[in-house]
């Protein structure tokens, strides 16, 4: 068969709306493009198994950076963990890889980057395996366009484009290469200047935004970024109902295949996190029909047992919380609906449904936005033991430079009650010194699950990255960076022993 489009990716393919892979393939196919999928190739001849696309070839390592997936906090190669059961099969910097494979055996096929690290590397970055900034991932591949965050609008109007010999210019939610730069895009500070001063970095790191027009200039061209196109609860309804086989042929899949998915997007803006720059920090949600419609599709196929793996999404109780009509923080805004009122009709409703035995929440809430009335309905029907949440530290400092200072953890705890919680923390963030890593250890230890604990990784992209590279926070004021090994392991030794989370 001719492909119009042939996706490279990292990953295992599976066809379920889980699977951006397989979202771009069905919305692709819709509008009567055949698309072809090179799963996790190894060597550049796997590359030309499908021949030659008659449009592009499109290139993602997955839903994971191929570095972070491959290397610990440390540095350490995961596969070399006996601990960790690591069976991953992705090179180093796969986006690249792939291209360059592609480049070698096609050299005039057109390249369509996308997925995290095609994402989170469309403007200058630190990169923390390497220690040092690197150029705009087009500039380094040398390909065509990066259509960045969830891409559905883009991938079609990429298609449309190269089949009718169009400019690629002008795309919402892409990023090309052009020798000038519009004088109607805001101007980053450029690479050489964020290379020489550190302050730069961090303005630029403030220019950050999915809804602006940017430019970025790299020696004498520059990298344009498009603003974001916005999808509605409309287009994620038209998504998510395409005709997935949900078909799960690998184990290590087991618990995606009746997993669902009721939103988009997250307007906490944790400074670690990469998801406002790939998702947006505006939430779009489903409608509950479309929701319903899923769960009533999922009880008819032949291996439901009866259980919904995991209804939810970025911080699930911000399902049904959806603005759009400024650019503030919807978190401190005064008119954001707290109730979880549509989220717990969602919940009563979907587990009313013929077939279903339980429907899990898996996925992690914020707890400063969690409800006495959402708590019971999760510990009553729709959990399996506990509810994850992420404080991520307790001391006021750290979690300020972290923009996770809001709501009372220890308020939330007696509403939900210790033994009903599991909590995510994280160490060495920039800000957090062995002082207030051993105050996090100090209040783990009162609490009674298991705690889930891991080190700082500096990501393509995010604020607490930028912190991390330049010793600055976001106003230009000088902060605690635990750079070495040493220190590090320090930090992570004493504060698992402390908590007896390790002998």
């Amino acid at each position: 068969m001719l492909y119009d489009i042939i996706f490279v990716t990292g990953e295992i393919y599976f066809d379920h709306p889980l699977s951006g892979t397989a979202m771009l393939k069905r919305w692709l196919e819709k509008h009567n493009f055949k698309v072809g999928i090179i799963e996790k190739p190894a060597k550049r001849e796997e590359v030309t198994k499908l021949g030659k696309p008659k449009l592009f070839f499109g290139v993602t390592s997955g839903a994971i950076d191929s570095m972070v997936r491959n290397y610990t906090p440390l540095k350490k190669l995961r596969i070399n963990d006996k601990n960790l059961k690591y069976n991953e099969e992705v090179p180093d910097r796969a986006v690249s890889v792939y291209s360059n494979w592609i480049k070698q055996n096609f050299k005039d096929a057109k390249i369509v980057l996308g997925g995290t690290e095609a994402s989170l590397r469309r403007f200058t970055h630190y990169d923390y395996w390497e220690n040092r900034l690197r150029k705009p991932l087009l500039f380094d591949t040398k390909t065509d366009i990066i259509a960045y965050g969830s891409a559905e609008k883009q991938i079609l109007e990429i298609a449309n484009k190269i089949k009718k010999g169009e400019s690629l210019e002008g795309i919402e939610g892409t990023c090309i290469i052009s020798k000038t730069a519009p004088e109607t895009f805001k101007i980053l500070p450029s690479y050489d200047d964020v290379v020489k001063d550190k302050s730069k970095f961090v303005e630029m790191q403030n220019g950050l935004t999915n809804y602006r027009n940017l430019a970025q200039k790299i020696d004498n061209r520059y990298l344009l970024q498009y603003k974001s196109p916005i999808y509605t609860s409309k287009d994620l309804d038209e998504y998510y109902g395409l005709p997935f086989t949900r078909n799960v042929s690998s184990p290590h899949l087991n618990g995606f295949e009746f997993s669902m998915i009721t939103h988009r997007g997250c307007y906490g803006d944790c400074s670690f996190c990469s998801l406002k720059l790939m998702q947006g920090s505006k939430v779009v949600s489903r409608s509950e029909e479309s929701i319903l419609s899923e769960i009533k599709h999922i009880t008819k196929m032949k291996h439901f047992k009866g259980n919904i793996d995991d209804l939810g999404g970025p911080s699930v109780n911000m399902y049904g919380t959806d603005c759009n009509k400024c650019e503030k923080s919807c978190i401190d805004c005064k008119q954001l609906n707290r109730t979880n009122e549509k989220l717990i009709q969602l919940l009563q409703k979907a587990r009313k449904i013929p077939g279903v035995k339980k429907v899990y929440v898996r996925s992690g809430i914020r707890y400063d936005m969690a409800t006495p009335e959402y708590v019971k309905e999760l510990l009553t029907y729709h959990t399996s033991g506990t509810i994850k949440i992420a404080p991520e530290h307790v001391t006021p400092k750290v979690l300020k430079l972290m923009n996770k200072d809001k709501g009372d953890l220890d308020n939330f705890i007696k509403i939900a009650g210790d033994k009903n919680l599991t909590y995510y923390f994280m160490l060495c963030h920039p800000g957090a010194s062995i002082k207030e890593d051993k105050e996090l250890a100090d209040k783990v230890k009162t609490l009674k699950n298991n705690q889930h604990i891991q080190l700082f990784t500096p990501t393509p992209m995010t604020d607490s990255t930028c912190m991390y590279y330049t010793g600055l926070n976001l106003n230009m004021k000088k902060i605690h960076v635990t750079y070495t090994y040493k220190d590090k392991k320090i930090q992570k030794n004493l504060t698992m022993k402390k908590t007896n989370l390790i002998k």
